[in-house]
């Protein structure tokens, strides 16, 4: 039986055909070539514009552009749809989709369909980029995606996933969309290794996606950072999270979340590193917090989680909250702000340490209270408040801060 499927295999193989499209080429459009290619073949287009209009995959071909042929949608229409499970599509500069709304035109769309591959492709101009519409197992890999968004409400997402799962997002650089990258609904996939910078609302926005995982990404300059919404046992390591400012701007920002994962990620000069609300069974371990404005701001409705080993460094406050009662651990992190001894030698604080300070809580309550930040009173209230807490929680504390900090 098995040598029967691979010799079927084989003659399925010898029979698919390479249709070529350009000048001095059998097909002199896209379109003529599509309507003649069968489930197996080979579209392959030259360089050149193709202005030709929607362009509609609706079998299983391989779809390959030599030198980047440019497929123009001149601001009327979607550009390439795919409705046929396993396409790959390669090499093309997408430009100049349509605007609407209502339809949200692509530069590329797939509908509905499984094991479909986007990869290497130039995009530019588009309202969304490429959008993935319940889709099963596509892969989305190494392309550029940009955009030229003033108003989030004027342009869609450079990568956008609706109710799909098994995706690999990889190696993508999303700029100037509304958000670089989007998921909604979408499971047990990954995002690794994309740049998104200088989006004008998120790099990365999760909605109801749960079993994910974004690794190793850069989210650089982006209107408010990341946001991670409404979603259970997400996993995030290696990511950076840079330069992300603003009053409503943050890194990370954690709503309704819950048994997840972040691990060795750097967030380094934004209004604040992590900003969580209604977080639930969250392990913080092994990031770097430098030069923010708050490195972490956790509200009261957060529980049950656990910052551990961790450096913060250089942060205008380590902590901020807005209510008195903690019900989350810290363990063993470096706080630079940390004036405590060592008399045992083991690495680790003989006093603990309180990471909100006084400022931070008058700060929460009326922010206009920065006009007086390093003013000498300031100080002085800050120092007593440490050695006896009145304002701050008792239990907002690293009972055994480390001494030196990690090197992650």
């Amino acid at each position: 039986m098995r040598l029967l499927f691979l010799l079927l295999l084989c003659i399925s193989s010898l029979q698919a055909q390479k249709l070529e499209v350009g000048i001095n080429k059998p097909y002199k459009t896209i379109k003529q070539a599509l309507k003649a290619s069968k489930v197996g073949d080979t579209v392959l287009v030259y360089k050149g514009i193709y202005k030709e209009g929607n362009l509609r995959i609706d079998k299983k071909i391989v779809f390959l552009g030599k030198d980047f042929p440019v497929l123009d949608g001149q601001k009327k229409v979607e550009v390439l749809s795919i409705h046929a499970d396993s396409v790959i599509v390669k090499g093309f500069r997408v430009i100049n989709s349509g605007f609407g709304a209502l339809e949200d035109p692509c530069g590329i769309k797939v509908y509905n369909k499984s094991f479909v591959v986007i990869e290497g492709n130039q995009l530019d101009d588009n309202f969304f980029g490429i959008y993935i519409q319940n889709g099963r197992n596509c892969i989305v890999k190494n392309n550029t995606i940009i955009a030229y968004g003033k108003e989030e409400q004027q342009i869609g997402n450079g990568i956008h996933a609706w109710k799909s799962n098994d995706l690999q997002i990889i190696g993508n650089t999303i700029k100037g969309h509304r958000d670089g990258i989007y998921f909604e609904f979408v499971y047990d996939s990954v995002i690794w290794r994309n740049i998104a910078t200088n989006n004008i609302r998120y790099g990365l926005h999760f909605m109801f996606s749960s079993n994910d995982s974004y690794l190793t990404n850069i989210f650089r300059n982006n209107g408010a950072g990341v946001a991670v919404m409404f979603s259970k046992n997400v996993t995030m390591i290696n990511n950076y999270f840079d330069e992300n400012w603003g009053a409503s701007s943050y890194g990370l920002l954690l709503k309704e979340i819950s048994d997840s994962y972040i691990h060795s990620n750097h967030f380094k000069n934004n209004t604040s590193g992590i900003y969580m609300e209604g977080t639930n069974r969250i392990k913080i371990e092994k990031n770097v917090f430098q030069s923010n404005g708050w490195a972490m701001k956790i509200q009261a409705s957060c529980m049950d989680n656990e910052i551990v080993n961790n450096n913060f460094q250089g942060n205008t406050f380590d902590m901020g909250t807005n209510g008195s009662l903690v019900l989350n651990t810290f363990n063993n992190n470096y706080w630079d702000k940390y004036e405590g001894y060592d008399i045992n030698k083991d690495g680790l604080g003989d006093i603990p340490y309180h990471p909100l300070s006084l400022f931070a809580v008058l700060v929460e309550k009326n922010p206009s209270a920065m006009l007086l930040f390093r003013s000498f009173m300031i100080t002085l209230l800050d120092k007593s408040e440490k050695v006896l807490p009145s304002i701050t929680p008792d239990n907002f504390v690293d009972k055994a801060p480390l001494m030196k900090p990690l090197k992650l």
